[in-house]
């Protein structure tokens, strides 16, 4: 076949030539000559070529002018043009720098060729490969491929230019399913097994480093299998070549995406195109042969009079372009034949691309030697500053101009090698679309790669003009696994690449809100992951809240409790005046309510969101309290005891019990309770801290104690006060005081006990705001038990049955407890003395002498004063029955309406009258007339 491209890159060195011996400014006086050699696309013939010229340097190194004829000598050369392939161009530059001569290539794109340690003499004007995989890596991320195929030619441009591209898809997470090479020499076989490959890959995206003779043959084999559906990233070696770019084959390459060179301008080109002839290039034999291919005829005056067998292979990587037949027999030409009117790559002048870098490595040659032609002695790139002479010029002179060159092209930009040779340049992104006008395959520019931009700013992409299989706006899919969605993170799948995943949900607390993410990432502290784990959200709080029917109803309670205390204090001031309310110790009976209040207002700081002045204040606001209420109780009770216990009253005793000592009693108890909070305040602080560890959605705003050391020192000294209470209590629970008064304080010390003992064990099992809310209950339960117990049985009376409410009442009750008393002691010394009687003669004693009569029998005890008893005594007396294990004690008491002056003397007569009896019946009489001193 033959290389019309080929042909058109001849065309545009020798158009560059012509035009610099015609230029006045760029080496005036000066004719640059050429040689032009088919390299056959072989290393073989690249090399033959090489060394003619090579050796013909030889030659004039010899100065043998004196010796021989020189006048159809050839001169040296100065400098190649070349080669199209990476591999020709690595064969020759090996060659080419061992004599230093300049090699400036306008296609080979090889990255193994800026080595210049191994290519000394190689320089070019096409970009290096390392952009172009750079490039194709950043296509692929860009629209989220991360499954993909490679292909590449077995040569120096394939194989380095495919391990780049691994390199950068590594970098980017991008998987290779599978990696061939191939080569337009390839048997059938071999061919057979890469199209095999292919056909059972589930990547669709196959990348393709080659040039489009080694890929022509693949893509035949997947043409005749019709394998479709597959995306082609192109290198820029077979792009836009016109072996691949058919319309035969376009419904398996259609989809194909390619980098182009940036496109040219060369003034005056497509006229100096159009002029070719055979007849005005009588020297030139490749015209000819050109010709005989465009027009499908042969010259008669011309060597080739039969099917032209020669190739011209002058492009690798930009492939060949198909012949117009091969028929056994051609007509002759006339030569009056218009190339105009012959649809062939040669007149494919819309995008000079390759062309253009041909006619920029002939100008960059050109510019070295104006610069040797225009050398300033002492400026010069030589030794001490000389100047090379542009008569005597030598190959290696030229290149180090070439190395050190900087000139404006005709486009305005900048032209200078770097210190690897290479000129650095942008990349046009081309998709092939099929011409609606005539079915060609058109190249349309959907974006650009500029290498001069920062990373992430140099690929531009206009998807609106992509064309997917020809016809499809759709992104295709080429993934190993589908992407997981927000929410999911990708999860390894032993054994596969990591490509290839599953979606895994993310935890709770974590999230992801991009697609196909890799790792989950965790919420910050004080929030939680939504329900789709798509994104965090504040966390919820919690407390035991004002507004929560948990916490309306604790406030209910404890509003409730207020009002009853309030209510009872009250009706305890109003009726202070009382027998009732004198009582129960009225002074302290008020200071006990008030204690009361103190409780279940305390409780009201376990509810609503904990801070630092709150947690600080209800512990030793609820400690306080309560150890205020029970030092009360505590006083109360025990002053009962010791009067109704002692064997001799006296004024001591009043005096000793008197009010002022017992609110000092009442003070120390609750003192040292203030000093527990005091140094617990001190060195523990209790604060407000949000907790993230119960629970992971919630942050539950609690109080923390500061130290559970004092909180146990605050509830065990309350706990050791009711302790005490409780034990004087159930020993004075049969005391007449305020109608068994004492019997309810054990009632509500049991009560107390029973919720603090619970309290323990609910306390350490809760958390969160249900910590609070248990000793809000606690709290509550205990109140509500003291109010109870203590109160309600006085304002019963008080106010619903104020016949109980008299001083008399409270006499009968007092003389009742005292007449009991002295009979249990009088039975006690009656029994003592009849055993005594029965063990030394078995003599009967008799019954003292008394006004209490008491007859053996075991009936069982009745209550004290009986209602029914008190309303038909006219006189206000009582009279009451008292039994015990061994006898029954009949009572009976009167009293009078009395006037002041009168009851006391009564009394002073009824004490003097009773000194005579013993010791026992002055108790009891003392006892019962103790209410009314």
């Amino acid at each position: 076949r033959y290389n019309f491209r080929g042909f058109r890159w001849l065309q545009a060195m020798i158009f560059a030539i012509e035009e610099i011996n015609s230029s006045p400014t760029l080496l005036p006086n000066m004719t640059l000559g050429y040689r032009i050699f088919d390299t056959c696309n072989t290393v073989s013939k690249a090399l033959e070529a090489t060394l003619s010229f090579v050796a013909q340097n030889k030659i004039d190194s010899l100065n043998l002018d004196e010796f021989c004829n020189c006048s159809e000598h050839i001169p040296s050369t100065i400098a190649v043009v070349g080669a199209t392939g990476s591999g020709i161009s690595t064969a020759v530059a090996n060659l080419l720098g061992l004599f230093y001569i300049p090699q400036v290539s306008y296609a080979s794109s090889s990255r193994l060729l800026s080595n210049k340690n191994q290519f000394k003499s190689f320089l070019r004007t096409i970009p290096n490969d390392e952009h172009q995989a750079t490039a194709m890596a950043d296509i692929i991320e860009y629209f989220r491929w991360n499954w993909v195929g490679t292909i590449a030619a077995d040569d120096d441009y394939g194989r380095p230019g495919i391990e780049k591209f691994r390199e950068e898809a590594e970098e980017r997470d991008i998987c290779i399913d599978f990696s061939e090479l191939i080569s337009q020499y390839s048997d059938e076989e071999e061919i057979q097994q890469v199209v095999e490959v292919i056909q059972n890959s589930t990547a669709r995206v196959i990348v393709v480093f080659s040039s489009g003779p080694d890929l022509e043959p693949l893509i035949k084999e997947i043409v005749r299998r019709n394998i479709t559906g597959k995306i082609w990233l192109a290198s820029e070696a077979w792009a836009s070549s016109s072996l691949i770019a058919m319309p035969e084959f376009f419904r398996v390459i259609g989809s194909t995406i390619g980098f182009a060179l940036k496109a040219g301008q060369i003034p005056g080109f497509r006229e100096f195109l159009q002029k070719v002839h055979p007849k005005k290039s009588p020297n030139n034999g490749f015209a000819k042969e050109f010709w005989e291919e465009t027009f499908n005829c042969y010259l008669p005056d011309g060597s080739k009079n039969s099917p032209s067998s020669a190739s011209f292979h002058k492009g690798h990587e930009e492939g060949l372009g198909a012949g117009n037949g091969t028929s056994a027999f051609r007509p002759p030409c006339t030569g009056d034949e218009n190339i105009t009117s012959v649809e062939t790559p040669y007149m494919d002048y819309t995008h000079l691309r390759i062309s253009y870098n041909v006619y920029l490595a002939v100008y960059s040659i050109a510019h070295a030697l104006q610069d040797i032609y225009t050398c300033t002695p002492g400026k010069g790139l030589f030794t001490n500053g000389s100047c090379a002479d542009i008569k005597k010029v030598e190959a290696w002179q030229v290149l180090k101009h070439l190395r050190h060159l900087n000139f404006t092209n005709n486009m305005g930009e900048q032209v200078d090698f770097d210190e690897f040779g290479d000129l650095v340049g942008n990349y046009s992104i081309i998709n092939w679309h099929l011409s609606p006008e005539d079915g060609s395959v058109v190249f349309e520019e959907v974006g650009h790669y500029n290498v001069y931009a920062k990373k992430g700013e140099r690929l531009f992409i206009n998807e609106n003009k992509i064309l997917w299989s020809g016809f499809s706006k759709e992104v295709p899919f080429s993934n190993c696994s589908r992407d997981c969605l927000p929410g999911t993170r990708k999860g390894i799948i032993e054994g596969e690449p990591t490509c290839c995943f599953e979606c895994v949900d993310c935890p709770d607390g974590e999230y992801s809100d991009e697609t196909d993410a890799s790792a989950c990432d965790k919420c910050p502290e004080d929030y939680w992951s939504n329900e789709n784990h798509t994104s965090c959200i504040p966390k919820q709080i919690e407390f035991l809240s004002w507004t929560e029917p948990f916490g309306i109803a604790l406030t209910l309670f404890a509003v409730l409790g207020i009002f009853l205390t309030s209510f009872v204090l009250g009706v305890f001031t109003k009726f202070r005046n009382t027998p009732i309310v004198k009582a129960t110790n009225r002074e302290l009976s008020y200071l006990l309510l008030f204690s009361l209040l103190c409780c279940f207002s305390s409780s009201l700081f376990f509810i609503g969101e904990p801070q630092n002045w709150t947690c600080r204040l209800r512990q030793p606001a609820f400690g306080i309290s309560f150890v205020l209420c029970i030092s009360c109780i505590l006083v109360k009770t025990n002053r009962v005891l010791l009067v109704f216990e002692a064997k001799i009253p006296t004024s001591l005793h009043r005096k000793w019990w008197g009010l002022n000592l017992q609110f000092l009693l009442v003070f120390l108890c609750t003192f040292v309770q203030i000093v527990i909070c005091v140094i617990w305040l001190y060195t523990a602080p209790p604060s407000s801290y949000r907790n993230h560890e119960l629970e992971d959605e919630i942050i539950f705003i609690t109080c923390h104690e500061g130290s559970l050391m004092a909180l146990g020192f605050l509830i065990g000294y309350t706990c050791l006060l009711a302790a005490i209470c409780f034990f004087f209590a159930f020993k004075s629970r049969k005391l007449p005081e305020n109608f068994n008064e004492a019997k309810f304080i054990t009632f509500s010390m049991l009560i107390f006990f029973i919720v603090w003992i619970s309290f323990i064990p609910a306390y350490a099992s809760t958390y969160g705001k249900f910590v609070s809310a248990v000793e809000v209950i606690a709290i509550l339960a205990a109140s509500f038990g003291l109010l109870a117990c203590i109160f309600f049985n006085k304002v019963y009376i008080i106010l619903f049955k104020p016949s109980r409410n008299t001083i008399e009442e409270v006499r009968c009750s007092t003389a009742a407890h005292a007449f009991k008393v002295a009979a249990r002691a009088t039975l006690r010394r009656s029994n003592v003395s009849r055993k005594r009687s029965n063990s030394l003669g078995g003599s009967t004693g008799s019954t003292p002498s008394s006004s209490i009569s008491s007859k053996s029998n075991h009936e069982d005890p009745f209550p004290l004063p009986a209602s029914a008893e008190r309303q038909r005594q006219q006189q206000r007396g009582c009279k009451q029955k008292v039994s015990f294990g061994s006898g029954t004690v009949t009572l009976s008491l009167s009293f009078e309406e009395p006037q002041k002056n009168a009851m006391a003397n009564r009394n002073a007569k009824h004490r003097n009258s009773l000194e005579a009896q013993n010791s026992d019946e002055s108790l009891m009489r003392h006892r019962a007339l103790l209410p009314l001193q």
